[in-house]
């Protein structure tokens, strides 16, 4: 995906019009606007010159996200061009309170003249006691005044009317223009009736009641105040992205001709030698090549637990060291970093659409033409019905300044960037706006064993010795195993070493593929492996015997207790030597400690949970039982699971966790694809969610976040539907209720900051 940043865009109308330009172009896949960042992405073979192209016939502004502004793009309706980040920034949010409090100055005094002074007799120089003409001018004076200072409005509204893309500003330049232009209007009727010598008393009631300057000035001054609360939540909503864009360190101190050398993170090299003390950030992805310390990840993970790091543990940019002195190598610099990666996908989640927006988007790319011809109809309604022409004029006002097309833009993308920025917090990524919205949808949860249920690694579980002691039996197998590379080796290697065992020297070192392996130690045979393998070296004596029962009734047969380890999910590892057995050891990939914890509260939440695995079934079903799971699909090759997910997929929607590069295919077929963030890259980069911390409680946690986004996106829908389907008649006068331009003006700033406030609740979702 390729990302824009777009200026000019006001309300839903405008986002609205750029999609539907952008996706004329030839090439295009996909094109997703989003009015919360100012962003646009898209998909599919066409060159970025083309869709800039486009944005700029439709009356905005484009430039591709990384790049210089392009000249002469369009100003969005709070006068300033909109920043890579969103255009909301501080900045912004100074120079709309700057317009603002200008603009009040100014009203403060044109209310003092029409309200002050008219209704309740305030003082004025005597100059203008009774001199209606004067007063008339000064209030278009300063109505002026304050229009010029808000001509972003006019500038935006009517360059959209030009195109044809009517959108908020639109409604803003036309409620207040008209009023303006009105008013100037009974100003020269006043001064014709003056000519021809109407007394004083009879210009009186022009004067009070159809001058509308105030109202044009008020509209404009409302507006942009609604402007600046909108810019004020929208600034929180996007905090979560720019939170992580300021985690991005600056400098990194690295070992150049032999001495460190504090340099800028942009000259940082893959392979590079750098340095970490107590508090420092560190600068780039690497790994370590000498000393311990203990690094805080929770900027990336939101694990407040300092994480220990030794020679060859791998360090992530942005984490925090807090302990010890490291030296690590670089692996990975500028946009390749875990941190970056991150952010990239924040940000084309923030640039992309749940599938739940595109209700708003239909009504938003019609609601303003429709708007301005209900105010037309409202007009004509009430001239028809015998109303006087001031009453039918301010009824039609009223309808065009208190329809609000933004609430139903930001309706969906406030709820999607405040849930990103949760689960970014706690280490879920949502990949895209879809993403979020279907996770909350999902009746089937499957989850691969190897690396999810489990924790991927062998790891020891029974020793049982027979001919020997413990130690002695799990010295003999670990010095035999330490010549191999098998994972179960690896396991009973690792755990002789946590136990602190000697090794002996093993020599004549053979292997059996999938059988065993073979050796002298201190000049005796020695061998270990499976049941059938360990068989052949055995005595018949020890053959006959066969073993105790773990269980202290009788003996079984080596076959017995070995398939007894199995139905556990374990596998069994014989040792012997010169015929004699040692005993056995046991080697399980175990659960990972919140699996049985996660797969209840995902069966609570009334989720069907399935178990997939390549494992034989009588080691699955061992695993699926003490893990919980309602079903297990055991002896699946990686081609298959895909099929499987196809089938899950017949009874309703599936969300398929994985690790592995074999989880890849069904990771895309599946509604929802999560994989463990200490997984592959191809699983990640296969992946809808991506959870950082690799642990099975963030699905449940995934889960929760996106019901509650969803249920804030209706809210915020059924209050943005509400709000025109109430406020629009009661504008139009049809329930008896007078409302004034100015009324409307102020409910209508208040519609979207409503919108945007309802969904930053989502942001102390726990």
């Amino acid at each position: 995906m390729e990302q824009y940043n777009v200026t000019g865009m006001s309300c839903a109308a405008c986002q609205a019009r750029v999609e539907k330009a952008v996706s004329r172009v030839p090439g295009v896949a996909s094109c997703s606007v989003s009015l919360l960042t100012n962003s646009m992405g898209v998909e599919g073979d066409v060159s970025p010159e083309a869709v800039i192209n486009a944005v700029q016939r439709a009356g905005y502004g484009a430039s591709l996200k990384g790049g210089e502004e392009k000249q002469g793009s369009a100003t969005s309706s709070d006068g300033i061009a909109n920043s890579p980040e969103g255009g909301y920034q501080k900045d912004t949010i100074k120079r709309l309170k700057k317009r603002l409090i200008s603009s009040l100055v100014f009203l403060m005094v044109l209310m003092y003249i029409t309200m002050g002074h008219n209704m309740l007799g305030l003082p004025l120089p005597a100059f203008f006691s009774h001199n209606h003409i004067g007063l008339a001018l000064v209030q278009m004076l300063l109505t002026i005044i304050v229009m010029i200072i808000n001509r972003e409005f006019f500038i935006s509204g009517f360059r959209a009317a030009l195109h044809l893309s009517p959108n908020m500003d639109t409604l803003v330049a036309l409620g207040s223009g008209v009023s303006f232009v009105w008013s100037l209007i009974v100003i020269f009727i006043m001064s014709g009736m003056i000519t021809d010598g109407a007394a004083n008393s009879e210009l009186m009631g022009l004067y009070h009641d159809s001058l509308y300057f105030e109202s044009a000035a008020m509209i404009l001054a409302l507006i942009t105040v609604g402007k600046l609360l909108e810019a004020i939540s929208k600034g929180r909503t996007t905090g979560a992205l720019e939170s992580l864009m300021k985690l991005s360190p600056q400098t990194a101190v690295v070992i150049r001709n032999g001495e460190e050398t504090r340099v800028g993170i942009d000259e940082v090299v893959i392979g590079d030698v750098f340095t970490l003390k107590p508090g420092q950030t560190v600068p780039v992805d690497g790994f370590v090549i000498e000393g311990e310390g203990a690094i805080n990840e929770s900027a990336l993970t939101g694990e407040s637990i300092p994480v220990d790091k030794k020679k060859d543990d791998t360090v992530s940019a942005a984490t925090v060291n807090m302990s010890g002195f490291l030296k690590c190598r670089a692996t990975r610099v500028g946009k390749d970093t875990t941190l970056a990666k991150i952010i990239k996908m924040v940000s084309d989640a923030a640039a992309t659409k749940a599938p739940i927006a595109r209700i708003a988007d239909k009504v938003s790319g019609v609601f303003v033409p429709v708007v301005i011809a209900i105010a037309l109809v409202v007009f004509a309604g009430w001239l028809i019905a015998g109303r006087e022409l001031t009453f039918a004029f301010a009824r039609a006002i009223s309808v065009l300044v208190i329809s609000c097309p933004c609430a139903l833009g930001l309706a969906t993308p406030v709820a999607i960037m405040v849930g990103n920025g949760v689960g970014a917090r706690k280490g879920i990524l949502f990949k895209t706006g879809e993403a979020l919205e279907m996770m909350g949808r999902v009746t089937h949860v499957v989850l691969d064993k190897t690396g999810t249920i489990t924790s991927g690694e062998p790891r020891v579980t029974d020793i049982y010795p027979v001919g020997c002691d413990e130690s002695e039996l799990i010295r003999v197998a670990a010095s035999l195993e330490s010549k191999s590379e098998h994972p179960i080796a690896g396991a009973i290697v690792g755990y002789a070493k946590e136990n602190n065992a000697d090794f002996y020297e093993a020599s004549e070192f053979r292997s059996s593929a999938g059988n065993g392996l073979g050796g002298l130690i201190d000049s005796k045979s020695v061998h270990a492996g499976s049941v059938g393998y360990i068989s052949g070296f055995l005595s018949e004596a020890d053959k006959k015997a066969g073993v105790a029962n773990t269980d202290g009734q009788g003996a079984l047969s080596l076959t017995a207790i070995t398939d007894k380890y199995a139905a556990n999910g374990k596998t069994p590892v014989l040792v012997e030597r010169e015929g004699k057995l040692l005993g056995i050891i046991a080697v399980a990939d175990t659960l990972r400690e919140d699996s049985q914890e996660a797969i209840s509260a995902l069966k609570a939440k009334g989720l069907h949970v399935t178990m997939l695995t390549g494992d034989n079934e009588i080691t699955a079903r061992a695993i699926a039982d003490a893990a919980g799971v309602d079903d297990v699909v055991a002896g699946v090759l990686p081609d298959g699971k895909e099929s499987v997910i196809r089938d899950i997929r017949e009874k309703g929607r599936v969300a398929m966790v994985g690790d592995g590069i074999n989880d890849a295919p069904a990771l895309t077929l599946a509604d929802v694809g999560i994989a463990i963030g200490a997984g592959t890259d191809v699983a990640i980069d296969s992946a809808d969610i991506v959870l950082m911390n690799s642990s099975l409680k963030d699905v449940v946690r995934a889960y929760h976040i996106s019901k509650k986004t969803l249920r804030n996106i209706h809210e915020n829908l059924f209050w943005a539907f509400f709000y025109n389907v109430i406020c629009i008649p009661l504008a139009a006068g049809l329930f008896s209720i007078e409302m004034s331009p100015m009324i409307g003006a102020a409910a209508m700033s208040l519609s979207s900051f409503t919108v945007c406030m309802n969904a930053l609740r989502l942001g102390r979702l726990r």
